[in-house]
């Protein structure tokens, strides 16, 4: 008989009710039914799979991409009691796991895709009873997803093997496309799609033209002074130096990429883990790996991949429900590269054209004088929000300049060059320079030729991604070319404007950073016991050998000095103390609170 999936959640979690969805979503599982599952970053998408893997007969089996993932989400279940374990290429105890699967006392098993695509794997999962098979960043199985990996293809091989096991997939981040492709290569109805929203309110996006010199990412940390944030930057050597820069600053920072050792990087990502107040300037090698709840900040260095990337990294942010923000720092230079990288890439002609039109998508949520939450949920297909609040834009409008008598030279001058030609071309005609391709084209004998000297070509070229953006501007499927796009008749009539951020079009003074929010402070009474639970924790946390945030998270610690429970049955009360850590932790706890008064 099944355990009832409630009971579970309050005895082994410690949560007093489900949220959102997450009901139907572990009703629906419980009952054997498949689900693709996309819910924000934070919401409990692993409740979703592990209160089934509990309740039903036999071990639940997750996919997880990272190693570190896995280590953290086995260490925090093994603290709540529930026998967890995960087999990767560091498992030193792989015949033990193995033997304790087939016996039936393991409750879940994490393994990572390319150890769960081999026949050994395959022989073992049908050699004992399997309760659920989720795949987790479930987004690597589709082809344009941001993250797509070959392995991740081949699981349904696996899911095969396992009639009548439900079986999940699980992310974050997956567009309309993506979120078909899911289905497909799984094969999961398209009717068991469940979708709990891609909003994330408590971060603030602020978005601003990246500026010479460290002194503005210097200022945008010492912002967010004693909180912990990720710097995500281009390229390996520029996470190192921008750790040796922030070091010299005064802030705790580290560097991680895909070029370190292992050691060195594990070294550093533990380290991570247990301060409070580290700032980790990493490559998107970092990226699905970190499971830490209290990271403050994100900011990016440059442009992401994607607005799917985008939305997946500054998710490490806030995990915990507490403010958070999510910077980015971008130019001109970035649109540049990535253009390059794209057209010199080996993708398919098809593919090539899909990151282009994503990019573009990203450089107008990037460039947009209105509420930032606008142009990312709308590109996950969500309604057209209300005005959020809590961007750079809501907070406080930019003040922008009319470009639309250039943005009518910019679009005669595409129409005149045959509409076949690149931005860079066409302002290049504008601007009336000597180039050798203007001339063999005829286009230096156009009546455009040199109307557009008053402007830089970086101007022009920040023009056109914004009438790009808008759709006045559009790509060439074929050769890449512009042409004109649905609204661009309206602006040739003077029946429509076009508007630019002031800030971004004229060269101005660095700006100073404006602060991002930070976790809801505690004051009054219960700052003195909310410091002592930390610094227990910190204590408890060195002793198990495990990261604060496993032990409790701030808001279980917040709740507890607010609270002040007087006795076990008050503590168990507190959202987020299971039976297990009550078990553990509470006599402790307990007298930490008595002392206090």
């Amino acid at each position: 008989m099944l355990q009832a999936p409630a009971d579970i959640l309050h005895r082994v979690f410690g949560f007093p009710a489900f949220r959102g969805i997450q009901q139907e979503v572990v009703e629906d599982v419980c009952r054997g039914q498949d689900v693709v599952l996309i819910m924000p970053t934070g919401a409990g998408k692993s409740i979703c799979y592990q209160i089934p893997a509990l309740a039903r007969p036999g071990c639940g089996i997750v996919i997880s991409p990272l190693i570190a993932l896995m280590t953290d989400q086995v260490r925090a279940l093994k603290l709540a009691g529930v026998r967890a374990a995960a087999l990767n290429s560091q498992s030193m105890d792989a015949a033990d796991t193995m033997r304790a699967f087939r016996d039936g006392s393991l409750d879940l098993l994490y393994v990572a895709p390319e150890r769960a695509n081999t026949p050994g794997f395959h022989d073992l999962v049908q050699s004992a009873p399997v309760a659920v098979l989720a795949i987790d960043e479930a987004h690597c199985v589709s082809q344009w997803g941001h993250d797509f990996r070959p392995d991740y293809r081949k699981l349904k091989a696996l899911a095969d093997r396992l009639p009548g096991v439900p079986r999940m997939a699980l992310t974050a981040t997956a567009d309309a496309a993506t979120q078909a492709d899911i289905c497909a290569q799984l094969g999961i109805a398209t009717n068991r799609l469940r979708v709990a929203g891609f909003d994330r309110p408590n971060i603030r996006y602020e978005v601003a033209q990246k500026r010479p010199g460290d002194g503005q990412l210097l200022a945008l940390v010492k912002s967010h002074a004693g909180q912990s944030g990720i710097v995500y930057c281009q390229t390996r050597s520029e996470t190192e130096r921008t750790a040796a820069m922030l070091a010299a600053g005064g802030a705790s920072a580290r560097a991680y990429h895909a070029g370190l050792s292992g050691d060195d990087r594990a070294r550093n990502q533990r380290a991570f883990q247990e301060a409070d107040d580290m700032v980790m300037a990493a490559t998107i090698a970092f990226g699905m790996g970190i499971d830490k709840p209290d990271v403050r900040f994100v900011a990016h260095l440059g442009l992401p991949k994607s607005i799917e990337a985008y939305y997946q990294e500054t998710g490490r942010a806030g995990r915990d429900g507490e403010p958070a923000t999510a910077h980015m720092l971008w130019g001109a230079g970035d649109v540049v590269r990535a253009r390059q990288r794209i057209d010199e890439g080996e993708a398919e002609v098809e593919r090539k054209h899909h990151e282009h039109r994503m990019l573009d998508r990203l450089v107008g949520f990037a460039e947009t004088l209105g509420c930032r939450r606008i142009p990312l949920l709308t590109h996950f297909g969500e309604p057209e929000p209300a005005p959020c609040g809590n961007c750079d834009n809501c907070l406080k409008a930019p003040s922008v300049h009319d470009v639309t008598e250039p943005a009518r030279k910019l679009l005669s001058a595409v129409y005149r060059t045959g509409q076949m030609f690149g931005l860079q071309h066409v302002a290049r005609v504008l601007r009336g320079a000597q180039d050798e391709r203007v001339a063999k084209h005829g286009h230096d004998r156009l009546s455009v030729f040199g109307i557009g000297g008053e402007l830089a070509e970086a101007q022009w070229m920040r023009l056109g991604r914004k009438l790009e953006a808008d759709g006045a501007l559009s790509r060439d499927p074929d050769h890449g070319g512009l042409r004109l796009g649905a609204s661009a008749r309206d602006i040739l009539k003077g029946q429509s404007t076009v508007a630019v951020r002031q800030d971004d079009w004229e060269p101005r003074k660095p700006a100073r950073t404006r602060s991002g929010p930070a976790a809801a402070p505690i004051s009054g009474p219960d700052e003195p016991l909310f410091e002592a639970l930390r610094i227990w924790r910190r204590e408890q946390a060195r002793e198990d050998a495990v990261p604060a945030y496993v032990i409790l998270h701030d808001s279980v610690l917040r709740e507890i000095a607010a609270r002040r429970p007087a006795s076990r049955s008050a503590l168990s009360a507190v959202p987020g103390m299971g039976a297990a850590k009550l078990d553990r932790y509470g006599g402790k706890i307990l007298a930490l609170v008595s002392q206090q008064g």
